[in-house]
């Protein structure tokens, strides 16, 4: 049985704030607070798999220094790609 949708996009904003690199955790992190809510599963799906991914190569494909690999590409990494961190207000 399934993953329960609420308890999964909560699971992945955790993921998503606590990646290891500040630059990433920020990037992550505030995409996955305006976008997890509006994904498909299949999204989710695309979504975790780039959690996966170890900071530096999904740094790179997401600020295009580097093509990401056919597998990776999905309509979620191009929602991140166009996705514009914005600093909180203090």
């Amino acid at each position: 049985m399934g993953e329960a949708p609420d308890i999964r996009r909560k699971r992945l904003l955790f993921r998503s704030w606590h990646r290891g690199t500040r630059e990433t955790d920020l990037l992550l992190g505030s995409f996955a607070e305006r976008h997890l809510a509006g994904l498909s599963e299949a999204q989710l799906d695309h979504y975790e798999a780039l959690l996966e991914e170890n900071d530096a190569a999904l740094f790179d494909w997401i600020t295009g220094r580097v093509a990401p690999p056919p597998e990776r590409d999905s309509d979620v990494l191009r929602l991140l790609m166009d996705f514009r961190y914005r600093a909180r207000p203090a």
